[in-house]
């Protein structure tokens, strides 16, 4: 069996009497597309924020790659291989296209520089790379945090509602844009309410509500999981 890239062991996060996540386990193969979704408030992006260390959990294990990363600081955890996008666009709007990848470095200037244009044609965003990103659109500042997290080369990729509010031209950019990011051999995990996208991408899902992880599966049978359509909708 394939070792695991990213494995949660029970995770427990805790904000005062309220339980966010709850005894999660998990576990990511390398080189997959997987899906998180749940309720509002279910703790995904909760999940993420522990994963990634800007949340430390009370109880539980994350391992990447055989080794604990709980505990680490989260640039610590990016220099171990993981980056991620967040909900709220995380961008530096007086800088242009191309110095918001360039910034996020510490690659010698000129691969960087190699880097960062290559990403932005990835993205389509090339011909704006001498833009500033507080004038690009809200999806073209999205595709730009996109292109930023892959600076670093991280071998797993956590994105946090990467669909919301992008328009359809860019959000099929972006999409493939995650697909040759898999044929690479990267690991993408994902937060997302749009469906249609999270079925569609996702070779595997998991759900989560009030904190518990409730189902796990291929996309076609978390469709029809009563579990899931409760959690979702009620009885």
């Amino acid at each position: 069996m394939e070792n695991p890239i990213l494995e949660l062991r029970e995770v427990t996060k805790r904000f005062g009497g309220v339980i966010a996540v709850n005894r999660c386990s998990l576990s990511l193969a390398p080189g997959r597309i997987y899906g998180l979704i749940g309720p509002n408030g279910s703790g995904k992006t909760t999940l993420f924020n522990c994963i990634t260390g800007l949340e430390a959990r009370e109880e539980g294990e994350v391992r990447f790659k055989g080794e604990r990363i709980d505990g680490l600081k989260p640039h610590q955890v990016a220099r171990r291989g993981i980056g991620r996008t967040f909900q709220v666009i995380r961008i530096f709007p007086e800088l242009t296209a191309l110095e918001n990848l360039l910034v996020v470095t510490w690659f010698p200037f000129d691969l960087a520089l190699r880097r960062a244009r290559e990403l932005l044609e990835m993205v389509t965003l090339d011909r704006l790379q001498n833009e500033y990103a507080g004038n690009l659109s809200y999806g073209q500042q999205k595709l730009l945090e996109f292109a930023r997290v892959l600076m670093m080369d991280p071998e797993l990729v956590l994105l946090d509602e990467p669909a919301a509010g992008v328009n359809r031209t860019l959000l099929n950019e972006l999409l493939q844009a995650i697909r040759n990011l898999r044929a690479q051999g990267k690991t993408i995990f994902i937060v997302e309410h749009d469906m249609k996208v999270i079925m569609d991408l996702s070779e595997k899902i998991f759900v989560l509500n009030y904190g518990e992880k409730i189902a796990e599966g291929l996309p076609e049978t978390i469709q029809t999981d009563e579990r899931v359509m409760e959690a979702y909708f009620g009885r």
